[in-house]
């Protein structure tokens, strides 16, 4: 079965996952694709990344992926919880990562990677409620969802780990920084390239 993944090494939505595929060992081919290039636009016309094939399943929205991949490839793990309130705690973390952190960390990083100056404020301030909410959810449990790692943490580790970027400091956040670590610890963990590392469109 041939398995691709379209996007950009720079986009977090993309890096989810990337790293996701990487933790469950499987093979796939990841093409450099931008939102507007005739691969990707071919298979998603509105034009969002990542795209997913999976053989002859073809999927978008990166949460929806990770569901996925779960289902399919790690039924019943701590990666996508059974009990209703394991799945809700992950829900919303997945709705956080599409609404806080993308507005928030993620659009003060590409603000500033692409020069929007005039969104940099407006998206730090978003992130200056949502990284206070995220150190005292931190100070229950080791990861977002809970004790073990699930898809909330795959799916909000890239923008939060890259918050300098966007001029967001995490230094004062000591409990954000250790789970970011748990992370980074995970068998079969890979980086999001920094700016500097990641080719432009």
């Amino acid at each position: 079965m041939t398995r691709r993944l379209y996007g950009i090494s720079l986009s977090g939505h993309v890096h989810r996952v990337r790293l996701f595929l990487s933790i469950l060992k499987l093979d796939y081919t990841f093409v450099e694709a931008s939102m507007h290039s005739p691969e990707v636009l071919r298979l998603n016309p509105l034009g969002q990344i990542p795209v997913f094939e999976d053989g002859e399943i073809i999927l978008t929205d990166s949460n929806a992926i990770l569901v996925y991949l779960a289902k399919t490839y790690a039924p019943g793990s701590h990666w996508l919880p059974e009990d209703p309130l394991g799945a809700a705690h992950v829900q919303k973390w997945f709705s956080i990562a599409a609404g806080e952190l993308r507005y928030g960390p993620a659009m003060a990083r590409a603000a500033t990677i692409w020069k929007r100056p005039e969104e940099i404020g407006p998206a730090q301030t978003k992130a200056e409620k949502l990284l206070p909410f995220m150190e005292g959810e931190l100070t229950r449990h080791s990861y977002l969802a809970g004790n073990q790692p699930t898809l909330a943490d795959l799916a909000c580790y890239a923008y939060t780990a890259r918050a300098p970027e966007g001029g967001i400091s995490l230094r004062p956040y000591p409990n954000i920084r250790k789970w970011l670590d748990g992370v980074e610890a995970l068998p079969g963990f890979v980086s999001m390239p920094h700016v500097s590392e990641a080719p432009f469109e």
